[in-house]
């Protein structure tokens, strides 16, 4: 590695130059740190007591990377290889945690990026864990039960001697769901010769959480009515577009229908439904059904509701007060942006992973809209896999209600803390930057008191 100026004596784009030349060709983790590092350099040349330990070249290194070959049987007797990886990022404020994601998509850049955002999110929840992301390029999507059960012991084979519930608890993530998450930590209970709860939102029957599957939807909408609430305002019949139709969308309309909100719209990766009345209790467990058991597609609920259907469109050209985009990367463009503007929307809560594309927040940000970074907004998932933990190592359950005090207190917390960050002279909230510099300051705090390591 060749030889860095510090950080807090250059710029943004010097600093993005010498990432570059240090992890060459992986631009979604670039632009993941440049988004960061926007609000963190300014605020490392203005605070004298973080300077001169490096913060932003040790956070920006990961701890390790590990990738792995994996080798499994198809159905038809056919030898498959896949790759996997863990991205151990910072464990600087408690055992690594984060997700695994099983994806044609996965690669090295894009992991470290999850990764290198985890840090920050499991920073904000005040709770003890440290960051890390992991999975596979392999696609659960067409294979049978028996050929993804062989494929998540063969992906456990070489990830679980990495693992332990004081070093690092893995979650699931996009392409594993509960199903994936037995047979990992089946094998991974079967290699250890022990029950130590290593793999976070596990069914409730051996040492799973309640509201787990919940709890990002639910913690993002909990978020949004802190945010209205900091202006005396509420989420009782705001027009709500919602972006993905998958287990964080499914979650965010059912908690704003329940807090008086009404959801307009829902998506699929072919087009978006709209429903001018609101998405009710009955429609939204068709929609549950069609997708969590019968992997149908949105354009049904549509012929059979009478819903609008807007084909190869997503929902950002509709007319709203609050945009919650819980579908993928990237999925707010320059132009979206400007769409939601220009419809009266005055508020964007990310319920997916980094889903503004950074022109967009450019735009978004200039206009005064209320805007919240997924890295707080979402982060009600990682929150209760943290309680799962707890749980585990105490042996005990704790009750739906409780889990659900508990997410709401979490979520009002970080609103607070992103509040008091973020707070402009002129009385605007720039969520974004709240975000970024608490949980940038939770971690740096955690590294010096820890010495050059």
């Amino acid at each position: 590695m060749s030889e860095t100026i510090a950080s807090e004596k250059i710029d943004l784009d010097a600093f993005t130059e010498q990432l570059t030349a240090r992890h060459p060709g992986e631009t979604e983790y670039h632009q993941r740190v440049r988004e960061l590092m926007n609000d963190v350099l300014p605020f490392l040349k203005k605070e004298k007591k973080y300077q001169g330990y490096a913060l932003a070249e040790r956070l920006t290194e990961p701890d390790r990377c590990i990738s792995f070959r994996v080798t499994w049987t198809d159905d038809q007797g056919n030898i498959q290889v896949n790759r996997g990886y863990r991205v151990q990022f910072s464990d600087a404020l408690g055992p690594y945690k984060g997700g695994l994601r099983f994806h044609p998509s996965v690669d090295r850049s894009l992991l470290k990026s999850l990764a290198f955002e985890q840090v920050f999110k499991n920073s904000l929840t005040g709770l003890p864990i440290g960051g890390a992301k992991g999975g596979a390029d392999f696609n659960p999507k067409g294979k049978t039960d028996a050929e993804v059960m062989r494929f998540c012991q063969a992906f456990m084979k070489k990830l679980f001697r990495y693992l332990g519930p004081d070093t690092d608890v893995p979650a699931g993530d996009i392409g594993v769901g509960k199903r994936e998450i037995g047979y990992l930590y089946g094998v991974y209970r079967e290699l250890r010769n022990a029950d130590l709860g290593v793999i976070t939102g596990k069914p409730l029957s051996f040492g799973g959480s309640a509201l787990r599957r919940e709890a990002t939807g639910y913690g993002v909408v909990y978020f949004a009515e802190e945010m209205l609430g900091a202006g005396n305002n509420t989420l009782e019949g705001k027009k709500c577009l919602v972006s993905g139709s998958g287990n964080v969308a499914q979650h965010v309309a059912e908690k704003l229908i329940q807090l008086g909100g009404k959801v307009l719209s829902l998506s699929d990766s072919d087009g978006t439904v709209y429903l001018e009345s609101g998405i009710d209790v009955e429609q939204l467990a068709w929609i549950k059904a069609l997708k969590n058991e019968r992997q149908g597609r949105m354009h049904e609920f549509a012929e059979a509701f009478g819903a609008a259907y807007l084909e190869g469109q997503k929902p950002w050209t509709l007319a709203g007060d609050i945009a919650f985009p819980c579908a993928t990367e990237n999925e707010i463009t320059k132009q979206d942006a400007s769409h939601l503007l220009d419809n009266g929307c005055s508020m964007i809560v990310e319920g997916a992973n980094m889903p503004v594309t950074p022109e967009a927040l450019q735009i978004i940000q200039e206009a005064g809209m209320s805007y919240a970074p997924g890295k707080a907004a979402n982060a009600g998932g990682v929150a209760i896999s943290a309680l799962e933990m707890s749980q585990n190592n105490r042996r005990l359950s704790w009750p739906e209600d409780d889990i659900d005090d508990k997410l709401r207190e979490i979520m009002r917390r970080m609103h607070n803390t992103c509040l008091e960050h973020g707070k402009k002279n002129n009385g605007v909230t720039n969520y974004a930057r709240g975000a970024n510099i608490a949980g940038f300051i939770r971690a740096a705090d955690a590294i010096i008191a820890q010495g050059v390591l």
